[in-house]
């Protein structure tokens, strides 16, 4: 405002230079985070729709729901990252410059070999999820993923403003934490580097919050 007000020549230019800044703490609000229901309704919507690969959308939506993975590393999984026998999903290096291994979850490894088996197109593409339409190409970038997300929310009258795949990742996350998952295991499933990306999801945890909240002064007067 002062420096709208000093270009019009109302106001000292110098002025703005006096007042104090309002320092803007990192992580300083709540993420956006999707209830247990509202995560189930958006999984069972993700094949419907005009779709040409219900099997293949369910099978991303899974994936992001109980694994927390970014939309990128969805993006880059390819046929060797799965360790069938092991039980185990390979995530390479991405945002957190390592890789790291996730547990292949029951529903999840059913929902990636009935895609695999029943309807992902015959390609010399190692990419495990692959465009829709010939020539069936892996996809170009994470946006084809939030589309897929997206649909699927709005299909499931789940609102998303932002970042739908995101979304998915929080409720994984704020999901560990209510089950007792500590910070550094919450952390090491999502590829945070440090601590801190991981903490804010504390504050999601509401019944755990009020457990350790202190009362107001004069409350119990």
């Amino acid at each position: 405002m002062l420096r709208f007000l000093a270009v019009k020549g109302l106001v000292a230019p110098e002025l703005e230079g006096t007042v104090p800044r309002i320092r803007r703490w990192r992580h300083a609000t709540l993420p956006a985070c999707l209830s247990t229901d509202e995560v189930d309704r958006v999984i069972s919507c993700a094949a419907s729709g005009n779709t040409r690969q219900p099997l293949r959308n369910t099978a991303i939506v899974l994936l992001l729901a109980r694994t927390g993975m970014r939309a990128a590393e969805v993006t880059k999984l390819t046929l060797n990252d799965i360790d069938w026998g092991n039980g185990v999903i390979r995530v390479r290096a991405t945002k957190s410059r390592r890789d790291r291994e996730l547990p292949l979850a029951r529903d999840v490894g059913r929902a990636l070999l009935a895609y695999l088996k029943r309807e992902r197109p015959s390609s010399p593409h190692r990419a495990i999820f692959l465009e829709a339409a010939p020539p069936w190409r892996p996809f170009a970038d994470s946006s084809s993923i939030s589309k897929i997300v997206r649909r699927a929310m709005t299909r499931a009258n789940v609102s998303s403003a932002r970042g739908a795949a995101h979304l998915l990742r929080h409720a994984a996350a704020t999901n560990m934490l209510r089950q007792g998952t500590s910070f550094k295991g919450i952390a090491d499933v999502l590829g945070h580097q440090s601590l801190q990306s991981t903490a804010i999801y504390a504050k999601l945890d509401l019944p755990a919050l009020s457990r350790i909240a202190m009362p107001w002064p004069g409350e119990q007067a």
